[in-house]
């Protein structure tokens, strides 16, 4: 298919942003920036909020990759089912949606790595 030779680009971009928007949910949790509007426990800020940031910019620039994005899959699946997964089984019901998307892109990046225009990929490259 003609797409399929945008394939490499379009998943390092993928990366990239997922990585970046996953920082911001860090950045609210342990610096309230972007003003997130309310309250959550202390174990989500001090655990959930380290991750999500450093493991977000981990991603984003494309530097331990593998391990920055299963760490952040595996938050995001405690995430759903701590938060959205008891209340109700539908996700668009349980307001869990983000949680879900989020766990399994991240999964596929985990398993996938970190493709071009990363830290690693460079890295790789001169050995």
């Amino acid at each position: 298919m003609f797409i399929s030779k945008y394939e490499t680009p379009v998943y390092a971009i993928l990366r990239i942003i997922v990585g970046f928007l996953f920082l911001w949910h860090g950045s609210q949790k342990l610096f309230d920036f972007p003003t997130s509007g309310h309250e959550m426990p202390l174990y989500i800020m001090w655990i959930g909020g380290p991750i999500e940031l450093i493991g977000g910019f981990l991603i984003m620039i494309g530097l331990w990759t593998r391990l920055a994005a299963f760490i952040s899959c595996g938050e995001m699946a405690y995430a759903y089912w701590s938060a959205h997964g008891l209340n109700a089984v539908l996700p668009i019901v349980n307001k869990g949606e983000l949680a879900i998307l989020y766990c399994f892109i991240l999964l596929l990046i985990a398993v996938r790595g970190y493709g071009t225009f990363g830290i690693d990929y460079y890295l790789s490259r001169k050995k």
